[in-house]
């Protein structure tokens, strides 16, 4: 899901990772401690902005890498 920025796009890949890990969005909010309003805006792309300690929770729970998560998708290209 994107998040814009002048001209370019960061994908929240966090609903394949989640299908992957055979995971429901409430169960990583539970694992995470964050409320799954919060979890849910990161997952549509909606999220301005993702704290470092948010980022390893949710990477420590799934398993995978920030890179993983996170795709950054240029205009340019």
């Amino acid at each position: 899901m994107p998040a814009d920025d002048e001209g370019a796009t960061i994908m929240v890949k966090l609903d394949d990772l989640l299908h992957e890990r055979r995971m429901t969005l409430t169960e990583l909010a539970e694992r995470v401690g964050l409320t799954l309003a919060n979890l849910s805006i990161l997952k549509t792309g909606k999220a301005k902005a993702i704290r470092f300690s948010t980022l390893a929770a949710i990477c420590r729970e799934l398993g995978c890498q920030p890179g993983d998560l996170l795709r950054f998708e240029s205009d340019d290209a």
